[in-house]
């Protein structure tokens, strides 16, 4: 992985060691938090989407007609953002447990406990997505509250990173994040989807804290800047 950004709330951008940017759930331009530099990337390969809820998916088809890049979501959302201009050629639509080959990343389905829909109409279910590359994987959680599932995911795909979500009222707060980056067992976890809105008061120091406690050490805790590559971090 030659980076790996955080855009503010619960957009990250990856590159991978080929040079392929894959962005995870593209609210840029009515994000506060995203650097302006951001606010509109001119190239990217891949888009993940989450689930259908403007703070996750609201750039999705101008960055993705802009680009050219690929959009993978699932069925339902997959659908939708046809019907609204994404480039029939341009959607990949799949489904939890499935998994979609992409050269030097593989990329996989999960599950995440919420709700999803596009502007008003049902988008199918939320999801998470494993990030399997060479030396590395990343776990993005997606918007979900504390399940069973972390316990199985961290044992059948042993990600080295975690991204969760810590801001409390619409996901899990900062104490079941921290009891999900346990159940992980991931080497390192990154808190997201807080400080957006004052509703999201989720912190990322209590949750540091809570995830050393809980982990007696085992799992560190990266807090990123909006923009920074923290690809350094991860050894």
């Amino acid at each position: 992985m030659k980076s790996i950004r955080w855009l503010g709330h619960s957009t990250f951008i990856v590159t991978t060691d080929s040079g392929k940017n894959i962005l995870i759930d593209p609210f840029l331009e009515g994000n506060p938090v995203t650097p302006n530099a951001w606010k509109s990337p001119e190239e990217l390969d891949i888009i993940l989407v989450t689930h259908g809820h403007d703070d996750h998916a609201a750039d999705t088809i101008p960055l993705a007609r802009k680009t050219g890049a690929r959009v993978i979501s699932i069925v339902e959302l997959s659908a939708l953002l046809q019907e609204d201009g994404l480039p029939e050629d341009q959607a990949v639509e799949m489904n939890k447990g499935g998994t979609v080959d992409l050269g030097d990343v593989k990329v996989t389905m999960t599950s995440a406990n919420h709700s999803s829909s596009w502007k008003g109409k049902y988008a199918g279910d939320p999801a998470g997505y494993i990030l399997k590359m060479e030396n590395l994987c990343i776990y993005h959680a997606g918007d979900t509250n504390i399940m069973p599932d972390f316990e199985l995911y961290g044992r059948i795909y042993r990600p080295d990173v975690a991204i969760l979500p810590i801001g409390d009222h619409y996901t899990m707060g900062h104490e079941e994040a921290a009891h999900a980056a346990t159940m992980l067992g991931a080497r390192y976890a990154v808190p997201m989807h807080y400080g957006t809105m004052p509703v999201l008061t989720g912190s990322p120091g209590t949750f540091r804290d809570l995830v050393e406690k809980h982990t007696s050490g085992k799992t560190s805790v990266i807090i990123p800047e909006a923009g920074e590559d923290f690809a350094d971090q991860i050894s």
